[in-house]
Parts: structure tokens; sequence; C-alpha cells
């Protein structure tokens, strides 16, 4: 089927080349972390994800003050955070930034993002829809900066001493607002299904 005009223009529009923007800032970000103990590699993945984060936010902002809303744009938008988020988690894992019990924090997030991703799939499917809430859009702050603190990690040691453990407490405080959104996804996948 053939995309019309206005259809073909939303998909470029400057809310959706932010969301591709930070598609794209996801293998710059695990790229940078990659790099061998080198801190201005850091710094930089730092600045990528900072302006990813932001984008999260103007993204949504933009599309709906400019009324530049798509179902592309709806659709990868949140595919784009738990991209951001999760690439990084596991690369703050494999460089040990995240150990010991702090990986369980870090497979909490990624677990219930794959599971939210699933069943708003199988909830679109009914025609249900989930308003995003307050608590979820704290739970997204919380995991940004959780995130962003963790990829400082020792380069942001000799700024701002106590860095890594910041990000701790923070991935800690997202892993919990994660199970709290996850189970009212649950709750709201429950009814459709009892039906």
């Amino acid at each position: 089927m053939a995309l019309s005009t206005i259809e073909r223009e939303r998909q470029w529009n400057l809310p959706n080349l932010l969301t591709y923007g930070r598609m794209v800032a996801v293998p710059a970000v695990a790229g940078c972390l990659f790099a061998p103990d080198d801190f201005r590699m850091r710094w930089l993945a730092l600045a990528i994800f900072t302006v990813a984060g932001i984008t999260d936010f103007f993204d949504g902002y933009l599309a709906r003050a400019w009324n530049q809303q798509s179902s592309l744009g709806r659709m990868l938008d949140p595919i784009a955070d738990k991209l951001l988020v999760a690439a990084s988690l596991l690369m703050l894992v494999a460089d040990g930034s995240v150990t010991s019990w702090s990986i369980w924090a870090a497979i909490v997030i990624l677990c219930r993002e794959i599971l939210v991703s699933g069943l708003r799939e199988f909830l679109a499917e009914l025609r249900v829809s989930v308003p995003v809430t307050k608590v979820a859009k704290w739970k997204t702050t919380a995991q940004l900066a959780a995130v962003g603190f963790l990829i400082a990690g020792p380069a942001g040691e000799r700024v701002l001493p106590g860095t890594l453990n910041i990000g701790l407490v923070l991935l800690w405080i997202a892993a919990v607002l994660t199970l709290y959104t996850g189970w009212d996804y649950m709750k709201a996948g429950f009814r459709p299904m009892a039906e």
C-alpha cells in the first residue's frame, strides 16, 4: 500500500528526526563505551547519551505542539528509548560499572521493557490503549539519570567522587519504579485477557 504525500512528509518531520537520531545514538554510545579505559570516550559517550535523552522530551513535546504526531513516531519513540537504555546497561555490565547485586536492577529493567513491549503490542490488537502515567515518566527520568552517572563512571569520579554510587542508587530507584509501572501494564492487560 502506497503512502500518501502527507504520511511521507510526517515520516521526516522534526519530531521523527529526533527519534531517528536517538536510534543512531545507540551504537554511538555503545562504541564509545567499548573503547578500553579511555576517559575521553566516556565523556563523549555521556555527551551523546545526554543529547539523546533530551531529544526524548522534545520529540513528543514538538509532535503535540506542532500537531505532527504520526503512527511511525508513536511506534518508534518507545523503541528508541528502550534500545538506548538497554544497550547502555549491557555495555555497563560488560565493562564492570554495574556489578554484583546491581546487575539484578539492570535485569529487572530489561525484562520489564521486553514484557511491556509485548503487552503493548497485544493490547494494540485489542484496541486497548494504556496511557503513559506520571510514574512512568519518573521511571524513564530515573533510568536516564542512572545510566548517565554510570556512563560517566570512572571519568566522573575524578570530577565528582561517588559518581558510580549515585548511578547505582538511581539504578535501584529506577528498578523499583520499573516494577511498579510494569504492574500497571499487567493490570491493564489482565482485564481484556479475562474477557
